[in-house]
């Protein structure tokens, strides 16, 4: 591996990792860079998702203090995450690519279309609710949803964090930058416990996985520092663009 390349994994280990914190997808930057690169499609995804863990927690502690008082949800809707993650993480062994290329679209269509327009899900849930407070934990539903993002995050992750915004702004009574900073963690376990089978299971390239794991660590950081600073709908913005993003790159793809 030239500097050149070494350079250029690292600054998108770097970028992945802000993206990543402030809203997700930072897959759709780190990934397409390793196969321009020449790095096989499977080893690609695997060192990726090793590289991008450390920053998923550079990132969760980046935003600790929107994270107080979320310890029981955070539990809670944890074990959904890591169950996920660990089915997703064995899919990615077991099936091919396509498997999973014809709803990936749809999934970040939908979790794009559900964040423009949380505030009126949001009022019409508790209409139909019949004006019940929802829980702290969030109903049934969350954790299933939660569970089958964390599937999805576990074999690829691109638009995971569009994907979990989206569920928790409509099944949480909590601010957009509280369900942010619950988004990392959530994301974070996910990329954990998927970077741990394939460390044990999978080919890794540790050298693209370490370059991406300074990086990320390190956008973390900055992805924490920015996105707190952004207003509610800013935010909101940010992450449909970045939906949009991804929809478009799949659709290229």
């Amino acid at each position: 591996m030239s500097l050149l390349e070494m350079a250029a994994i690292l600054l998108a280990g770097l970028a992945a990792g802000t993206i990543n914190t402030v809203v997700g997808s930072g897959t759709l930057v780190t990934f397409p860079t390793l196969l321009a690169f020449g790095v096989p499609p499977v080893v690609a995804n695997v060192s990726n998702t090793i590289g991008l863990a450390p920053g998923s927690v550079s990132g969760a502690i980046g935003y600790r203090r929107e994270l107080r008082g979320q310890r029981s949800r955070l539990i809670r809707l944890g074990s959904a995450s890591l169950i996920g993650g660990v089915i997703g993480a064995l899919l990615l062994l077991v099936l091919p690519e396509e498997a999973f290329r014809a709803i990936v679209p749809v999934l970040i269509g939908l979790g794009v279309l559900l964040v423009a327009f949380q505030p009126g899900v949001r009022a019409w849930v508790d209409r139909v609710g019949g004006g019940r407070t929802t829980p702290e934990n969030g109903s049934w539903w969350v954790w299933v949803l939660v569970l089958l993002t964390g599937v999805y995050g576990g074999y690829f992750g691109a638009a995971q964090g569009v994907l979990l915004v989206a569920i928790l702004g409509i099944g949480l009574n909590e601010t957009i930058q509280r369900n942010n900073a619950t988004k990392n963690v959530l994301a974070g376990l996910v990329n954990g416990v998927a970077a741990l089978l394939f460390i044990i299971i999978a080919e890794v390239d540790w050298a693209i996985a370490g370059l991406i794991a300074v990086g990320a660590v390190i956008g973390g950081q900055v992805g924490a520092s920015v996105g707190r600073r952004l207003p509610p709908w800013l935010l909101r913005c940010v992450i449909v663009v970045v939906g949009c993003v991804a929809l478009v790159s799949f659709a290229l793809g």
